[in-house]
């Protein structure tokens, strides 16, 4: 069971780490929110929070993936509320 950290924003976090680790792409911003259907403004904003947090890595400019914290926190294997 998945174990969210207060400053997260649910669904859309954890639905930018689930396209992030299940396609095991690098992905921008604009890709991400056409496929979980919000804004690039918001994906970019969430995006920012979770790198600060480590659960994505900047791969190059405005490209992304998934870390290996983002990854355990989908299996439930990280407390992102430890995080804060």
């Amino acid at each position: 069971m998945r174990k969210p950290g207060d400053w997260m924003q649910l669904p859309i976090d954890e639905r930018i780490l689930e396209v992030l680790n299940t396609s095991e792409l690098i992905l921008t911003p604009s890709v991400i929110a056409i496929n979980i259907h919000k804004s690039r403004e918001e994906v970019s904003r969430r995006l920012s929070e979770l790198l600060k947090r480590g659960f994505v890595v900047k791969v190059q400019r405005g490209k992304y993936r998934v870390s290996e914290d983002g990854a355990a926190y989908l299996d439930g294997e990280l407390d992102a509320s430890e995080l804060e």
